[in-house]
Parts: structure tokens; C-alpha cells; sequence
């Protein structure tokens, strides 16, 4: 029961992270076109930054799936090594 509420908690947290890298990355795109449409002549460096910055969050938000997936693993193997039953059967010799 413990294991279940484990993977709640990285379920959730993996939606979170990957939630705030859309509203991030978002914002940034919704900056960026306002900004190129008040000043044309600097399209290149708002993109270029824009660009930048995007890239930035997106790591950020792999590397929270990272984690997220690690932990997964973590709790994963602690159920198998919880729940392992040792071999009762013995092999009868002809």
C-alpha cells in the first residue's frame, strides 16, 4: 500500500514539471511575438533569446523527468525486494 502512494507522488510530480515547462515555454513564445511586433528591426535577437531561454526550461523540465523516472525506479525495486519469496521447492534426485 505504502508503494502505491510512491507512484502517486512521482505521477504527479512528473505532470507538474512537465505543466510548468508548457506554461514557461509558452509565456516566453507569447513575449516574444509581442515584442517582435512592437520592434521588427530586433526579431533576430527576441528569437535568439527566446530560443535560449526555451532550451533552458526544457532542460530543467528533463531533468525533473529524470528524477522523477530514478525514483520510480527506486520504489519499483524496493516492491520486488518487499514482495520476493524465497524458493520452497526442492528438486528430488533420481
Amino acid at each position: 500500500m505504502e508503494f502505491g502512494l510512491g507512484y502517486i507522488g512521482i505521477g504527479i510530480g512528473a505532470g507538474l514539471a512537465i505543466l510548468g515547462a508548457g506554461l514557461g515555454i509558452g509565456r516566453i513564445g507569447g513575449s516574444a511575438v509581442e515584442g517582435i511586433s512592437r520592434q521588427p528591426d530586433a526579431a533576430g535577437s527576441i528569437q535568439t533569446g527566446m530560443i535560449i531561454a526555451a532550451a533552458l526550461i526544457e532542460g530543467a523540465a528533463l531533468f525533473a523527468l529524470v528524477i522523477m523516472f530514478s525514483a520510480g525506479g527506486v520504489i519499483n525495486d524496493e516492491l520486488v525486494k518487499s514482495n520476493a519469496k524465497p524458493a520452497t521447492t526442492q528438486v528430488e534426485q533420481k
